[in-house]
């Protein structure tokens, strides 16, 4: 089973899309590479941002950390979600724990081209140490989380899985 120091930035964002999700990653189940929007991600990422540089933490890599130490996630989607604000803040937190002083994040989504930039307080700090609790439970469950509403599951890689008879 993993520990804190394993759980990385897509443990966190599926934390908050679906804790089965989440299980069923955890326990090495990835189809993430035969859904049209990872792919579609991974070329926006690609292809807008060259300019970014990814940072390995191991558990984690987050997509670029400016040289005034904030954290910047790109997002293909249009939509703001809790998951994206939490995964941007689960890799500050990860800095800060390996001595980092870093300021805060900045997501950055691509249609329309808007960022969202937050500071990384005490609060997101509690918030990141949080989720990485709320992870670890999820992920010692012996069976899996119940599924969603099959309208939430639209778009998820785990779709056919879960829903498939």
């Amino acid at each position: 089973m993993i520990t804190a120091d394993d759980v990385g930035g897509v443990h966190v964002k599926y934390l908050y899309h679906c804790p089965r999700q989440l299980w069923l990653y955890a326990r090495g189940f990835r189809p993430e590479h035969l859904n049209d929007a990872v792919q579609l991600g991974t070329a926006v990422h690609e292809l807008s941002y060259s300019r970014f540089s990814p940072v390995d933490l191991g558990a984690a890599t987050l997509d670029h950390l400016d040289n005034q130490l904030w954290v910047h996630e790109i997002k293909h989607s249009a939509k703001r979600r809790e998951a994206d604000r939490a995964q941007a803040r689960h890799y500050c937190h990860q800095l800060v724990r390996i001595g980092v002083d870093v300021q805060g994040a900045v997501l950055h989504y691509r249609n329309p081209r808007k960022t969202e930039r937050f500071p990384y307080t005490d609060d997101e700090h509690q918030k990141a140490t949080e989720d990485i609790d709320r992870v670890l439970d999820i992920v010692a469950q012996a069976e899996s989380p119940p599924k969603l509403g099959r309208t939430s599951c639209r778009g998820c890689s785990y779709l056919d899985y879960c829903w498939s008879q």
